[in-house]
């Protein structure tokens, strides 16, 4: 890791090198499972909501999941961080950062095959504040909240465009609230949990607009094998070897759902 000018630079998965500020949200398992969560299309035209150090459309830009993406994001230090990680990982052609507020979000024209967004959890007030400037913008809603970010994806996202979000299972029902009102049905659902004794702390939503009503709630994904947390699950360990979700997740590419519309 090296450090410098309030920056450290790591070399993550699929060997991105990552510029990342050290008073900053870093690098997480969300950001890593949400990348994972989108089913490819070498083709697609996408965008990220909120893209932080663009960590999230470097990884689908990386792994051919998307012809090119666009990441917006609203803190102009971390658009410019986004151009720089896209520039350090030879991706400049597919991944561009963008500063804007995704409430106006004229600077990037749709139509778009996928939507993808790890917004902020909290709402303005909630939990404990962070003494940064920059974590409390990602964690807390305090340049949009769900239902903006859901109101965007469906103004960009073509007719039967993906939407894929991360998101706090406490606040689920303000997701799918948001996304229904947006045009945007739920077709495929992942809690996450640390281990099989502990709560969700996580849900994975893809949804599409203007799908028909129904949805698919997949099994559980465990991170870790049990409460010691020293193994990752066969799931995950799978994850992090191929950076998707192994067949069964409702991807279609367990044989047993062939045919199944997720």
């Amino acid at each position: 890791m090296a450090e410098t000018n309030g920056l450290r630079l790591d070399v993550v998965n699929d060997d991105l090198k990552l510029y990342q500020y050290r008073d900053g949200l870093t690098f997480g398992t969300d950001a890593l499972l949400l990348a994972a969560y989108v089913r490819g299309d070498a083709e697609a035209r996408a965008v990220e909501f909120g893209g932080g150090t663009g960590i999230v459309s470097l990884l689908l830009a990386v792994r051919r999941k998307v012809g090119s993406i666009l990441s917006l994001e609203i803190q102009k230090e971390y658009a410019d961080l986004i151009e720089r990680n896209a520039a350090e990982n030879g991706l400049s052609d597919r991944v561009k950062g963008v500063f804007c507020d995704l409430r106006d979000t004229s600077a990037c024209p749709g139509p778009f095959d996928l939507v993808v967004t790890n917004p902020p959890y909290l709402k303005v007030g909630a939990g404990l504040q962070n003494r940064s400037d920059k974590k409390n913008a990602a964690r807390r809603e305090t340049a949009g909240d769900i239902a903006d970010f859901c109101r965007a994806a469906g103004e960009k996202l073509r007719t039967g465009g993906r939407f894929v979000c991360v998101y706090l299972p406490e606040r689920l029902p303000d997701l799918l609230v948001a996304m229904r009102a947006a045009g945007i049905e739920a077709k495929r659902m992942t809690v996450v949990s640390s281990d099989p004794a502990s709560l969700p702390s996580l849900v994975l939503v893809e949804g599409r607009r203007g799908g028909a009503p129904g949805m698919k709630l997949t099994r559980p994904l465990f991170l870790y094998r049990d409460a010691s947390h020293t193994a990752p699950s066969g799931e995950m360990q799978s994850i992090l070897d191929t950076g998707d979700f192994p067949a069964g997740y409702g991807d279609g590419t367990d044989p047993k759902e062939k045919g199944k519309s997720v």
